[in-house]
């Protein structure tokens, strides 16, 4: 199972709420991995239709589908698109929904390269492991080193800046983000990120305001 995810933001899509993410993140055989606004990835068969989406046909890791009695290829890990338009929040708001362990994941952009993002209001910064910032092409050595604190006790890292991060169809310019050694798989949604947003949580659905 592959464990990228395009994320494609509807905007008035039959059967969805507008602006909501929409994802790929695999195939399992003709099967296509399909993910709603972060959620559980739910295997939809050619023909079937899963909350507004009917798959019409996979390919390797493309997936043709039909939202909105309009047709789209999605391709799994590129680059987020949106489809039918601008969406109705005039890219000011980011609408999440957690997963069955109350995560808020979400699939994103860092300088127009995809990667995967958790929400973490206990994190000062957004956090990327050296891995995930060398998979984005992050020239994180030549920034500041600082000591940081990870789950396996304190550890030196680099502050740097990020020029673009994208979540959804809102975009947020030079963020502090700071890179730590180990294996953490995802982005980091810190507080350098989260402070540019009023947030709101009702039950499983977290919404992010553009202050």
């Amino acid at each position: 199972m592959r464990g990228l995810i395009l994320a494609v933001m509807l905007a008035g899509a039959a059967g969805l709420a507008p602006a909501q993410s929409v994802g790929v993140h695999g195939m399992l055989g003709p099967k296509a991995l399909i993910v709603i606004d972060g959620g559980t990835p739910k295997a939809v068969a050619p023909g079937e239709t899963y909350q507004g989406i009917k798959v019409l046909s996979t390919r390797g890791d493309r997936a043709t589908v039909q939202i909105d009695g309009r047709t789209h290829e999605l391709r799994v890990g590129a680059t987020p698109v949106s489809i039918g338009g601008a969406s109705t929040t005039d890219a000011q708001r980011i609408v999440l929904t957690a997963d069955g362990s109350g995560h808020f994941f979400t699939q994103g952009s860092i300088n127009n390269k995809p990667a995967q993002m958790l929400i973490d209001t206990g994190a000062s910064v957004v956090t990327l492991s050296e891995a995930v910032a060398k998979n984005l092409a992050l020239n994180y050595s030549g920034g500041r080193r600082v000591q940081t604190t990870t789950a396996n006790g304190p550890a030196f890292g680099w502050l740097i800046k990020l020029d673009q991060l994208r979540v959804g169809d809102v975009v947020s310019y030079g963020i502090d983000a700071v890179v730590i050694p180990g294996e953490l798989p995802m982005v980091l949604l810190g507080n350098s990120f989260l402070t540019r947003f009023s947030m709101r949580r009702d039950a499983d659905q977290m919404t992010l305001l553009r202050r």
